[in-house]
């Protein structure tokens, strides 16, 4: 089963991804501030992250450029989601390797589209690699 990180300070956001992404068959892990959320990254290095932005203690940005920035975790997809919808806070996110960059208020079926593709192509790369 396919474990998910999601990090997020907004619990009702957390909850309502959990319980997307559960009912179609993921195995969800939650954070509800940067620290822990780094943390955990690291303890369980999950399949894909969903990180907020804006959260207390260290960044979304700042997860995402120290987990891209080190060969034990950058082959994680990170799904970035923040209420910033600039299009300079979508270019940070870019910078920092954030696979995808969604704006609050989200579609939960788009970010379960996401994570899906994100997922899948990941699978499809293993294949390839058996298959060499």
């Amino acid at each position: 089963m396919k474990k998910i990180l999601i990090v997020d300070d907004e619990l009702d956001i957390v909850e309502s991804l959990k319980f997307v992404l559960e009912t179609s068959g993921y195995s969800c892990y939650t954070a509800l501030n940067g620290e822990d959320g780094l943390k955990l990254a690291k303890e369980l290095i999950p399949d894909l992250i969903i990180l907020d932005v804006m959260m207390p203690k260290i960044n979304g940005y700042k997860i995402s450029r120290l987990l891209k920035y080190d060969n034990k975790y950058k082959n994680i997809p990170i799904l970035m989601i923040t209420a910033r919808s600039q299009e300079e806070d979508k270019l940070i996110g870019e910078e920092t390797g954030a696979d995808e960059y969604v704006t609050k208020p989200f579609d939960l079926e788009e970010v379960l589209r996401l994570v899906e593709k994100h997922l899948s192509r990941e699978i499809d790369g293993n294949r390839n690699k058996q298959n060499a």
